[in-house]
């Protein structure tokens, strides 16, 4: 993997457990040469793991629209920063450039980004591991809720083989390495033959 897309916060959450995860998430991809893609921004979680990337000579993609680099204080030291008219062209944008997701703590956007990754994932438009590092078990109750939705037959189980759910960086990072593509058929095909 040369690059990964962390969708995560633009605040830093309860207690420091969140920061703490990023800048070690952070200081793995810097080790490991692998490029940070994410949001752009300064603040928060995004801005944690932006700064550790960096720290430790790392390189970083930001990507933030016209309208949140004032909102969001665009990291302006990163690598390369990339001004997009839309959230839709920044999210198309981090697809674009990255091999993987990774999910971290984070509000409505970043739960957005996930289940829209994971949306792609399904309808085939993409074939890249989804992680989520469920930092102090801050996903567990989502998780519960996926399970509901399989268990409830609105999602199918082999969904579930798409998502790598971790309590640690460097495990969720291996297994993402190792993730082979998964194929779920959504729709029975009613053309005869």
């Amino acid at each position: 993997m040369k690059s990964i897309c962390v969708f995560c916060g633009s605040n830093s959450g309860k207690g420091v457990k969140h920061l703490l995860a990023a800048q070690s998430l952070g200081k793995i991809l810097a080790k490991e040469n692998i490029t940070l893609v994410y949001g752009g921004g300064n603040v928060g979680i995004m801005g944690e793991i932006a700064n550790t990337v960096l720290q430790y000579n790392g390189k970083v993609i930001g990507i933030i629209p016209e309208d949140l680099v004032a909102r969001e204080a665009a990291l302006k030291e990163v690598t390369e920063l990339i001004i997009v008219k839309s959230m839709h062209e920044r999210k198309a944008k981090m697809s674009e450039l990255s091999d993987g997701f990774i999910v971290m703590s984070g509000g409505i956007g970043t739960l957005e980004e996930f289940f829209e990754v994971w949306t792609w994932a399904q309808l085939g438009i993409h074939e890249k591991p989804i992680g989520i590092l469920n930092i102090d078990g801050y996903y567990d109750l989502m998780i519960d809720f996926i399970n509901n939705c399989v268990k409830q037959e609105f999602v199918h189980e082999k969904n579930l083989d798409m998502i790598i759910i971790e309590k640690d960086a460097e495990t969720l990072l291996e297994k993402m390495k190792e993730f082979k593509p998964v194929t779920v058929r959504k729709w029975t095909d009613t053309r005869s033959s």
